[in-house]
């Protein structure tokens, strides 16, 4: 049922000191509305270790100054920091170089880059872009303004009433010679569905298509290396990698990227401007114009070296515990339905209950000190597809979740049920 990250058969699982883990998240000290918080919401923003908080806190109170163009000592040592960072987000995903890795605001400005860099270049009236139904408006919306712009066709891979990917539709699909793009998701954020990814990529490589993977929930539940993936394209945001908001990532393979026009115009992004004429820099120097977002990419940096600190066999094993729990806890509640139970899924339990609106359900649970998310999740388009169209209660977890946390969440919401 849960995501298995790629570990070699002979790798031992790391030692999870799960005590340890959570005395690194602060936030986890809190109460929210007097009661002790139970935090399970990590699929919209993870929690952030004091590791992650002091590396921001000490460059912004150190060396900090601009990049890449003081020649004084502060300068020089912030760009390496910032480039530093750049080289630990390659490692962290397998990139083989660091000019693949694109810093941007977020997960959704790294898909909008390649649909308004890449796609002006490369689509036209009637090409075909290639999405799943489980798409995060992310990975729908700029496709969307192609649409409009150029007459770009989207079409849609269907899901089964389990949110299981319909992977003979894609295999058809895939196959016309109108689809120039294959964008989907790793890991629905709304159900948790893995989808077959890397197959997915073979099959679009096979036909010359070019592929983009929103990994925004994928990245932070199992170890990513994006040249055995095969992909041409990978996104991801900060904040859910247990990093900050306001730093995401587009790696891209760098002969795609250096054939791309920029994005935005600005400083650091130029080889040399005239009055009449401006030259651009390769990648990743054209994708980031101005002052980028320094702090936030060395937490970034920070939260990738947490991550491997710990080990993904240790979170995996760890996290697909709790996750069965979840699971099992919630489908023993009469009334309550799961939304979406894919053979292969992690992390989200989205549910709805009888006669129960989700959002009436998530103000009493957050009454009772439990964060839960609740609505369409930013995938409305999958909602009604699902016949939800209130959307559902969504529970996801984190690696500093504990079983102690769903049995206190289940026992919350039995009682917020009750009041219903």
């Amino acid at each position: 049922m849960a995501f298995n990250p790629r570990i070699e058969e002979a790798d031992m699982v790391e030692n999870f000191d799960l005590d340890r883990v959570r005395a690194d998240f602060p936030a986890l000290n809190r109460e929210m509305n007097g009661k002790p918080l139970i935090y399970l919401d990590t699929a919209a923003s993870a929690l952030k270790p004091q590791c992650v908080i002091d590396a921001m806190s000490d460059l912004m109170g150190g060396p900090y100054a601009n990049i890449h163009r003081g020649l004084y000592e502060m300068s020089q040592t912030t760009t390496s920091a910032y480039e530093g960072a750049r080289k630990k987000i390659a490692e962290f995903i397998g990139a083989h170089s660091d000019n693949e890795i694109i810093f941007t605001r977020n997960g959704t400005e790294a898909i909008n880059l390649v649909a308004q860099s890449w796609g002006r270049q490369h689509l036209g009236e009637n090409d075909i872009v290639l999405l799943s139904e489980l798409e995060h408006h992310a990975n729908i919306v700029p496709w969307h303004m192609l649409r409009e712009e150029r007459g770009v066709i989207l079409e849609f891979v269907p899901v089964d009433d389990q949110g299981n990917l319909d992977l003979e539709s894609y295999r058809q699909k895939i196959q016309n010679p109108s689809v120039k793009m294959a964008a989907f998701a790793h890991i629905s954020n709304a159900l948790g569905t893995v989808l077959p990814i890397k197959e997915m990529i073979a099959l679009a490589r096979d036909n010359n298509v070019t592929t983009l993977v929103d990994g925004c929930q994928g990245v932070m539940h199992g170890a990513v290396n994006v040249q055995d993936l095969g992909c041409d394209f990978y996104t991801f945001s900060g904040h859910k990698l247990y990093g900050p908001s306001g730093i995401g990532v587009l790696y891209g393979r760098e002969d795609l990227l250096n054939a791309m026009p920029p994005y935005q115009g600005g400083g650091d992004m130029i080889e040399r401007v005239s009055y009449e004429h401006v030259d651009y820099q390769k990648a990743p120097a054209r994708f980031e114009a101005g002052t980028p977002a320094i702090v936030e990419a060395v937490g970034l940096g920070r939260s990738t070296d947490y991550l491997l600190g710990l080990g993904w066999a240790a979170i995996s094993t760890h996290e697909n515990d709790l996750y069965d729990h979840l699971c099992e806890a919630l489908g023993k509640i009469e009334g309550l339905k799961l939304i979406g139970a894919a053979d292969e899924r992690v992390s989200v339990a989205s549910f709805v209950v009888d006669g129960v609106h989700p959002h009436d359900l998530g103000t009493l649970l957050d009454k009772q000190g439990v964060a839960v998310r609740v609505g369409h999740h930013c995938a409305e388009p999958l909602m009604k597809r699902l016949n939800v169209p209130s959307g559902t209660v969504r529970a996801s977890i984190g690696l500093y979740n504990s079983h102690d946390d769903v049995e206190a969440f289940i026992a919350a919401l039995k009682k917020a049920k009750m009041f219903f």
